[in-house]
């Protein structure tokens, strides 16, 4: 008798089990893809004024420098998952971490700002690609009771990114130049793309025609780009309460009413709503809304808090930030190892989420003579918030979802944090320049000019400009320090609201145990029960033409010894 492929695959694939070095091999090359991929964002940040200026840009060009980034990593992230669940996941991840090298060796080279913004949408295609595909390969790779270790690294990785990235744009600014910190990833990323090529092995998708949603594509895109040029830009580059904002937040509205729409009918939708009927995937969604806006916030605000209320220089700020780094890669790595060990993550997430929102809050009561002590321990206890919840959600998604879809709702997740983060931020933004405003207006009440110096730095305030603090006179340098001190607390408060949802929405995810089998694995048993159930139907449904014969009367019915023999003919014949 011939053997079943199938039936014999489980022994193939033990067979061909990964050693523990090549295992972490091929998840080293992924995690420095995720290292260069995050740090693109960061490492400009601090540098953003110097870049501008050198090539000529005006504040609208600055703030699209920035937005044409987010922009391009929101809109692609989903569609690059989709493409996982349908393509060849090796290839994908080269492609991305390619476009993404390639777009940022050319940033480094730009000659004016509009070149400059269009490679920083090439980066950003690439980072949505990283961002996504990086988590559907280690859940192709590992199980997610195992993944917990692995997927806390990739959390500490990103946190170093994050929070180190202006640090190190500052230092390299200093003393190389601006473009140095477009190049600075790039070996990482040639080191990134060797690694994957020779030890990273993943299964192909289903052998299936591939049919591409791009209808939704271009319809995500839209609503996107419009949603986020909105509230990025009004208050800015036009007013709130104008024909342009008005095109804008209705525009975006109703294409993403009419993309969810589509995403009903289409064969391959890039954001199937089926997910959201899974009580984990949108609970999920929920909780990393929140993480979102504490993780964007403490990236972009704690580096005004420490430049501009605290008077520190950009290098000062980001050797300042350490406890918050130290508590995001500690708490990240440290309870990835012990979920993988026990094999438990709610108690650690509840835990988690409860420190993010004490964090939060902590942050809310900075001014600008907060001894630094505080500040650290603050920023330590949000941190270690932060790393405890952002990579689990991720995992516990996986556990959750078939394997089939795992590409969709590994970058849903990445998704709504990342339009969440941008959104929440420029919100707070805007709160923050607001207020600064005014606590300046109220802290000059009754001040007189007595000095040149101190009439030259009232006008420039005057102007809107965001001030240098070490150019201001002492006695208007206090009052300016102490606006922004409270400003910035006043933003991170807003924060406290979502950081009370991501509680709740935690609290009521259920508390699933986490599988031993990776998605390969599933995937592999999935198609061996189709295989069997086709097996047992053709079998059942099968009827032997040799055993048809004419019977006379007397046949018609016979003893049992008969039926007994015929059963047999027809089972040997079936055979």
């Amino acid at each position: 008798m011939q053997e079943n492929p199938l039936l014999n695959s489980h022994t193939h694939s033990t067979a061909e089990k990964r050693s523990a070095r090549e295992i972490f091999t091929a998840i080293s090359g992924l995690i420095v893809g995720m290292f260069v991929a995050v740090l693109s964002g960061t490492v400009v940040s601090t540098s953003l004024p110097v870049i501008v200026a050198d090539l000529g840009g005006t504040q609208a060009q600055y703030t699209w420098v920035i937005t044409a980034s987010l922009l391009a990593t929101a809109i692609s992230t989903p569609i690059w998952g989709k493409l996982s669940d349908l393509l060849d996941r090796k290839v994908l991840v080269q492609l991305s971490l390619v476009l993404f090298t390639v777009g940022t060796v050319i940033a480094g080279f730009s000659t004016d700002i509009n070149m400059l913004i269009a490679m920083r949408v090439v980066q950003g295609i690439g980072v949505g690609g990283l961002m996504s595909l990086v988590m559907v390969a280690v859940a192709l790779i590992i199980s997610p009771r195992e993944r917990g270790k692995y997927m806390g690294v990739v959390g500490g990785i990103m946190a170093f990114a994050t929070i180190g990235g202006p640090l190190l744009g500052g230092f390299l600014t200093d003393v190389w130049g601006w473009r140095s910190n477009f190049w600075v990833g790039v070996p990482f990323a040639i080191v990134a793309l060797i690694l994957l090529q020779f030890t990273l092995h993943l299964p192909k998708p289903e052998a299936k025609k591939v049919s591409i949603d791009y209808l939704g594509v271009v319809l995500l895109a839209v609503g996107v780009a419009a949603l986020l040029i909105w509230v990025s830009m009004g208050g800015q580059q036009f007013d709130w309460d104008s024909m342009t904002s008005y095109v804008l937040a209705i525009g975006s509205g109703v294409v993403l009413v009419a993309f969810v729409l589509v995403e009903f009918f289409v064969k391959e939708p890039i954001v199937p709503m089926s997910l959201f009927r899974n009580r984990t995937f949108t609970l999920s969604v929920l909780a990393s809304i929140a993480i979102g806006v504490s993780m964007f916030a403490t990236s972009v605000f704690l580096a005004q808090y420490f430049q501009l209320a605290r008077g520190a220089t950009p290098t000062e700020s980001g050797l300042m930030t350490i406890p918050m780094i130290v508590g995001q890669m500690g708490a990240s790595i440290i309870i990835g190892q012990l979920v993988s060990r026990f094999g438990k993550w709610k108690g650690w997430m509840m835990l988690g989420s409860v420190l993010a929102l004490v964090g939060v809050y902590l942050m809310s009561t900075l001014k600008y003579d907060t001894p630094y002590a505080l500040v650290a321990v603050f920023m330590f206890v949000l941190g270690a918030g932060l790393g405890m919840v952002m990579q689990n959600l991720t995992l516990i998604v996986q556990n959750d979802t078939p394997p089939q879809q795992l590409g969709a709702a590994s970058s849903g997740v990445n998704f709504f944090r990342t339009i969440a983060g941008t959104i929440g931020v420029t919100i707070m933004g805007s709160v923050l320049a607001t207020n600064v405003t005014q606590y300046i207006k109220d802290g000059f009440v009754g001040f007189k000019p007595s000095t040149p110096a101190e009439l030259e730095a009232l006008k420039m305030l005057g102007s809107g400009d965001v001030p240098k603090m070490a150019d201001l006179p002492e006695s208007i340098r206090n009052i300016v320090e102490s606006a922004y001190g409270s400003g910035i607390a006043d933003a991170f408060f807003l924060a406290v609201p979502l950081a009370v949802l991501g509680i709740i929405a935690i609290a009521f995810i259920k508390n699933k145990p986490l599988s031993t089998k990776n998605a390969a694995e599933e995937l592999r048993e999935r198609a061996e029960e189709s295989a069997l159930e086709v097996a047992e139907a053709e079998v059942g449904s099968y009827t032997p033409t040799g055993s048809i014969r004419t019977v006379s009367a007397e046949d018609a019915a016979p003893s049992t010894g008969s039926v007994a023999v015929l059963e047999r003919e027809d089972e040997d014949q079936s055979r």
